[in-house]
């Protein structure tokens, strides 16, 4: 009997210690999507050397309690020389149920757990558009998000204490 109430003592103790942290997709859909050809026909009655150019970025907001959107914006232009061949940009967005983060977990979570949900999605879209408009598909490599994180904070790290120091400097 003793050893039974000592149990669930130690068993509530550990749920009291241990905050519940959850983590869901509730949902995953396509926020915008923009695709140019400058050229036109043009383009397809030449030989060309593509360069291309992929640019990232994540935008998040709180719509209720535990709530949040994270769109993803993917921006792909590809040049001939310094002729725009083609430009594709997709907002791939999802609203996910985050609950019992700290806030430095909330925002990696926001930052590179979303972001890697969503990126798979961003890239077909690309791959289908491209398709549509009668390019080669483009196959976009994967992106490692907690590294880019990782800089994002030890750069905005670096900043901050390069702020201190000045301030330091002319308050001497």
């Amino acid at each position: 009997m003793v050893d039974e109430k000592q149990e669930e003592e130690a068993e509530s103790g550990e749920a009291q210690a241990q905050p519940t942290a959850s983590f869901s997709a509730q949902r995953i859909y396509l926020k915008g999507l923009s695709f140019e050809t400058p050229k036109g026909a043009e383009l397809f009655q030449k030989q060309w050397t593509p360069k291309v150019n992929q640019d990232l970025s994540t935008h998040s907001a709180q719509l209720g309690e535990g709530i949040f959107e994270v769109s993803l914006r993917v921006t792909i232009t590809v040049k001939d020389e310094e002729e725009t061949l083609y430009l594709v940009e997709v907002d791939q967005a999802g609203i996910f149920k985050i609950e019992g983060l700290e806030d430095q977990q909330l925002a990696q979570v926001l930052n590179t757990t979303c972001p890697s949900i969503l990126f798979p999605y961003a890239r077909e879209v690309i791959d289908s558009t491209l398709t549509k408009g009668s390019f080669p598909p483009l196959m976009i490599p994967p992106v490692n998000f907690d590294a880019l994180f990782a800089s994002a904070v030890a750069a905005n790290q670096a900043r901050g204490d390069q702020d201190t120091s000045d301030e330091n400097d002319t308050q001497h």
